[in-house]
């Protein structure tokens, strides 16, 4: 059985659909402000920073010797005696091995009694040179003999004085057969055992090398070494070089300033760096060639400098960013150029101002245009210095 709707009816229902769907509208609306407030990302924002401050320099230096001696024999023979051990530290004079000296002492021996016989034929030819020359006065001898017999006295003379060299020379090699240290400083490890022989000039016998002072060989960026020498009108800043300090690889700092000693001729071709070398003193042997540590030199005064935080800051693809909260609490991506790094602060050039208020924390949880709930944060609650 069909039913028929009046018009009556079917007025109603229209009326009934258009009720519900203002409703809904109507709730839809009032939902609106709560999903957008349900999409902001919250974040830490601080201001840009304006101060004075006092930029340093870091550079990855090697500890290095300023003395590497080759220790080596200037006789040959056997090692009979070692008197340290690799990694001693010795000092000047101090006996390190002994050679056999046996047939040393025997060529002394040889070389004094030759030394005497030369001697005593000096000594019977200068006798007779006086009694010729006594007989020559009253025509008892032809002046030819008393000229032949000063002649055979000078060349006994000669022959003592190079029996004596041949002397000193046997007590020199007698005396070399005890190797002594060159230098203070700290001797390597070697493999040689008592027994072995050792060729003069050739083995060698350790290395030495000095400990106090001791050179920090670093290396400085092109860049970097114009910017100093811009400060320093034409040279490197007095400052700079010579109040270095050096950081080692435990974080523990190093109790003696260093100062710039030596500085490379020019730029290396392959790195586009210059070789410089700091001398620091080194009295209680704290430092060891081989070590690493870390120069800090300090640079320039940077007046009214604009500064953000190292973790403000992210680079990518040779372009450094950061992500700036606008006016309308929404983030925009903004790229800086990057001055000197001040502790754990970067100087900004370009890109920012003094107005600005860029995010600290939550960075990676934003894109350009999000809306953000803002808290800011002063430089203290980042734990970073309000003045350098």
């Amino acid at each position: 059985m069909s039913v028929k709707l009046s018009s009556k009816m079917y007025f109603g229902l229209i009326v009934l659909a258009v009720v519900v769907a203002l409703g809904a509208v109507r709730y839809i609306s009032a939902l609106k402000p709560t999903m957008q407030m349900s999409q902001t990302v919250e974040v830490k924002a601080m201001q840009v920073m304006k101060q004075d401050i006092t930029t340093n320099y870091d550079f990855v230096g090697q500890v290095k010797s300023k003395n590497e001696i080759k220790v080596m024999s200037k006789v040959s023979g056997n090692i009979v005696e070692k008197m340290v051990n690799g990694g001693d530290t010795v000092y000047k004079g101090q006996p390190l091995f002994r050679i056999d000296n046996k047939q040393y002492r025997s060529a002394v021996n040889s070389a004094r009694a030759t030394l005497g016989k030369s001697q005593a034929t000096l000594n019977n030819t200068q006798k007779d040179v006086e009694r010729y020359r006594q007989l020559a006065a009253i025509n008892g001898v032809a002046q030819q003999t008393l000229d032949a017999q000063i002649a055979q006295a000078e060349e006994d003379a000669a022959e003592v004085e190079a029996n004596r060299a041949n002397l000193q020379q046997a007590q020199e090699d007698e005396q070399d057969t005890l190797i002594l240290s060159p230098v203070d400083g700290r001797i390597d490890l070697n493999d040689l055992s008592l027994g072995d022989y050792v060729t003069a000039g050739s083995t060698k016998l350790a290395t030495l090398s000095s400990v106090d002072p001791l050179w920090v060989q670093f290396s400085m960026s092109e860049n970097e070494y114009l910017d100093l020498v811009h400060l320093g009108n034409g040279t490197l800043p007095s400052g700079f070089k010579e109040n270095l300090k050096l950081i080692l690889s435990n974080g523990s700092e190093y109790p003696l300033l260093g100062h710039i000693e030596q500085i490379d001729k020019g730029i290396t071709d392959a790195a586009g760096t210059i070789t410089i070398k700091a001398s620091f003193d080194n009295p209680q042997n704290i430092l060891m060639p081989g070590m690493f540590a870390k120069i800090v030199a300090p640079g320039g005064l940077h007046q009214g400098a604009l500064l953000i935080p190292q973790r403000a800051v992210t680079k990518l693809l040779n372009k450094t960013f950061v992500s700036v909260v606008t006016d309308d609490n929404k983030a925009e991506s903004r790229i800086v150029t990057l001055g000197e790094k001040a502790g754990n602060l970067w100087i900004v050039k370009d890109g920012l101002t003094i107005n600005d208020r860029i995010i600290v924390e939550g960075i990676n949880k934003v894109k350009d245009g999000s809306a953000l709930s803002v808290i800011m944060v002063q430089p203290d609650e980042l734990q970073i210095p309000a003045k350098q």
